[in-house]
């Protein structure tokens, strides 16, 4: 794979936000409901704002990251893709590193993060100011950096799981996310299909972060489970609709989102169209 330019690589961020936007994600914004006090139009318009900033040329992970989430905070006024773009930002910068493997590529973009990246992602994160979001005693983002990136989300690996992607070079996406993309292409599901499948092989799999930090790891690990036994008494490819929005009000109605499952699916879907680019 070659390096890709930086339209490219926006262009394909925000056609996965898009197509993220579009399936119905039980507990989350899309198409078939909104939710959380946020819209699809939400969600659009930080794609938009964003898409620059996370693809800027010779940018660094850091830069990416702090750029992004004040181009959304400037458009939309609240925290809508802190996550997301905390996952797509080192894929573009893999991306436009070029080389024949993604995932290598991907490492190699980890493996230089230092203190510089650690100082831009911590001000991005207080400035998005997530729900839920405590003290810690070290790397606390309400301090400055003593530590570059990479030790520092390993060291919140165990409870954050998108902290985990950067300690793990993104195993979730190449695993859990990757997996149920291609089952769902291989049962002939259509686009939208395949995205809510791998939402829900997130969700299914991992107890949600967002969800964890705003109400413990018990009530993560109770959706997680829900959602493991609706999984498997559906089958995606008969469009079931109902059960889906069923559980989507359950969700809503409980003030639970399984936002960090949202955000992982926009990276993988970002990742594979990244993965199979020319």
């Amino acid at each position: 794979m070659s390096g890709r330019p930086a339209e490219a690589v926006a262009a394909a961020y925000r056609e996965a936000c898009r197509a993220e936007l579009r399936a119905l994600k039980p507990g989350n914004v899309h198409a078939f409901a909104d939710g959380h006090r946020m819209t699809v139009a939400d969600f659009e318009q930080s794609a938009d704002a964003s898409a620059g900033r996370l693809a800027r040329p010779g940018a660094r992970v850091g830069e990416r990251v702090l750029g992004a989430v004040r181009a959304t905070v400037e458009r939309v006024g609240t925290n809508t893709n802190l996550g997301i773009v905390l996952l797509c930002a080192p894929l573009a910068a893999a991306a436009e590193r070029g080389g024949a493997d993604l995932r290598a590529g991907l490492g190699a973009v980890l493996g230089g993060l230092d203190r510089a990246d650690a100082e831009a992602v911590y001000a991005a994160i207080r400035l998005a100011a997530p729900a839920g979001l405590g003290t810690v005693p070290d790397h606390d983002v309400r301090a400055g950096a003593d530590a570059d990136l990479l030790t520092a989300m390993r060291a919140a690996s165990a409870h954050d799981r998108v902290a985990r992607a950067y300690a793990t070079g993104f195993e979730d996406v190449f695993t859990v996310g990757f997996e149920a993309l291609a089952a769902a292409r291989r049962r002939g599901l259509d686009r939208d299909w395949c995205t809510s499948a791998v939402y829900l092989a997130y969700l299914a799999a991992i107890p949600d972060t967002h969800i964890r930090r705003k109400y413990g790891p018990e009530r993560a690990e109770a959706v997680r489970a829900e959602a493991a036994a609706l999984v498997r008494s559906l089958d995606l490819a008969q469009a079931p609709v109902d059960r889906l929005l069923a559980f989507d009000r359950d969700l809503k109605e409980g003030g639970l989102n399984p936002g960090t499952s949202a955000d992982f699916t926009v990276a993988t879907l970002f990742a594979d169209a990244l993965k199979s680019s020319p």
